[in-house]
């Protein structure tokens, strides 16, 4: 059987493997609970647009596929027309301070303010290049693991994420839940949203968001070792290894670090472990999936490409060498489910526009 020209074959050692990306596209709304707003703008050296041109131009050249996870927030122009599209309920948070409808209430209708929170441009942007996907980051920066919220403001908040896109007609079927906080009971609402697939959390308890926040500064510091130093493994998967529930999970295997000046002396680590673990998941037909947010390259972002580049360099060889491929999570998710018999070769070419080349 061949699609597109290239063959496909059942999920086995000899499936190619599969370097995914996803990106958490937050701007301000992912911060406000942590940095004050003077602080975040005045630490962001490139502005958004230019830090995302910059990224999917590196993005084209080197033909990769990628999930653009947005904030609900970000489609709108500006403050007073977010203001008047609420959702039916809003997150109960016992800490008030997580709630970003708290922060509105506090500023103005400011347009300084304008391209730190919304974004329609870019995301139009983002929609029109090539192998890319808008995914869903929630309506609100939503997180689902924090005391007072309920599954009903959940189902209130990704149900108007959902409506906002559809009216740019965007429809998600992938979604990454902000701070990877994750709960089963809202991951089967999003199959009954339409979401076909969503990113999971590495399989190690230093990953684990519930396993004690009493541990919290110690996983903390086990994570940024594990960065420069192979502590956990590669963290790379065969999706054959999935029960098949949807919405697919489709595990992170690396948080992308920006680069940072006071541990220049490490970057050589840092680039060694993560090209370790895209080799071996080239050579032994696994998935590899790499994330981060576009404003982690907000400063230092001439270092932060090409550092990004470096890896797409080893990516291009993997791919001549062992027929590595670049897909965004819903490709894989079709491609799954393809090889399973869930969908027939017809649905995926409708469906799905794979470029294996």
């Amino acid at each position: 059987m061949k699609l597109l020209g290239k063959k496909v074959t059942p999920f086995n050692k000899n499936h190619p493997g599969t370097l995914v990306i996803s990106l958490d596209f937050e701007l301000y709304w992912g911060m406000q609970d942590q940095l004050p707003f003077k602080t975040y703008k005045d630490q962001s050296e490139e502005d958004a647009e230019h830090v995302v041109s910059s990224i999917l131009e590196s993005f084209n050249r080197y033909n990769i596929h990628a999930t653009w996870a947005v904030v609900g927030f970000m489609f709108y122009q500006n403050f007073k027309e977010l203001r008047k599209d609420f959702p039916a309920k809003l997150p109960g948070y016992h800490d008030s301070q997580l709630s970003p409808y708290l922060y509105l209430n506090s500023i103005k209708n400011d347009r300084d303010h304008y391209e730190f929170h919304f974004s329609p441009s870019m995301i139009s942007e983002i929609a029109k290049a090539k192998n890319q996907e808008i995914g869903t980051h929630t309506f609100s920066h939503y997180y689902c693991l924090e005391e007072g919220q309920t599954i009903e403001e959940f189902n209130a908040d990704l149900s108007k994420a959902i409506e906002v896109m559809k009216k740019v007609r965007q429809e998600p079927k992938s979604i990454v839940f902000p701070r990877n906080q994750i709960k089963k009971e809202y991951v089967q609402l999003c199959r009954s949203k339409g979401i076909t697939s969503y990113r999971g959390t590495e399989k190690s308890w230093i990953y684990d968001l519930k396993t004690g926040e009493n541990k919290r500064y110690v996983k903390r510091a086990l994570r940024f070792l594990d960065a420069y130093f192979n502590l956990t493994g590669h963290h790379t998967y065969s999706l054959k290894e999935s029960d098949g529930s949807m919405p697919l999970n489709i595990p992170s295997s690396r948080f992308l670090r920006p680069y940072c000046p006071r541990l220049k002396r490490l970057e050589s680590l840092r680039l060694k472990r993560i090209l370790d673990d895209l080799t071996y998941a080239a050579k032994n037909g696994e998935t590899y999936h790499l994330w981060w947010h576009p404003h982690n390259f907000n400063s230092n972002l001439r270092e932060n490409l090409e550092f990004l580049n470096r890896i797409f360099e080893v990516f291009s060889g993997l791919k001549e060498e062992y027929g590595m491929r670049s897909l965004n999570m819903t490709e894989l998710q079709r491609e799954f489910n393809y090889n399973r018999g869930i969908c027939d070769e017809a649905d995926l070419l409708e469906e799905m526009d794979v470029r294996y080349n």
